[in-house]
């Protein structure tokens, strides 16, 4: 499910409904088993509510004034993360300011340490807030990539995911 959040008539913008209950978005990842490398504590997660992330960073991705904000739930689509955030920036620096602003925005939301890519260019941000990725880019740049088709709602199911059946 995409959900895209656009500006009223007033110029502030409305943050469409995209949880539809608070218990489905909690961490849902499963490592089916495989031996991974303990995560440093520098990138442990405090906060594990992801609905309280998501509408943090929302609500850090309007102060900003980004533009063109979507939402897509990647629940039973992926194990990477329960929901995908995007938004364009005017510029490079505005795209800056506004990857600083969510940065901020889940440090305060309980995020000890989120990863951040491609800030020195700031063509295209990509911060992982663990549970929630966070992609902002300069429009070309986003019209070039269009990742809303790669990631929209007629994605298959991916294979091994929690709850899902091989095929």
């Amino acid at each position: 499910m995409a959900a895209r959040h656009s500006a009223d008539p007033g110029g502030k913008t409305k943050l469409t409904s995209i949880i539809h209950s608070e218990a489905a978005l909690t961490p849902s990842h499963s490592l089916g088993g495989a031996r991974t490398a303990p995560i440093p504590k520098s990138s442990t997660v405090v906060a594990t509510d992801t609905g309280k992330m998501v509408r943090s960073i929302l609500h850090s991705l309007e102060d900003a004034k980004a533009e063109d904000i979507v939402s897509i739930d990647l629940r039973g689509k992926t194990s990477i993360a329960d929901m995908l955030l995007m938004a364009s920036g005017r510029s490079t620096v505005h795209v800056g300011a506004i990857a600083e602003h969510v940065v901020k925005a889940c440090k305060e939301a309980g995020l000890a340490a989120p990863r951040v890519e491609g800030m020195p260019a700031c063509d295209w941000v990509l911060i992982d807030a663990h549970d929630v990725i966070v992609h902002v880019f300069r429009p070309e740049v986003r019209q070039f990539y269009n990742l809303e088709k790669l990631w929209g709602g007629d994605r298959p199911a991916e294979i091994g995911a929690p709850g899902r059946k091989a095929v």
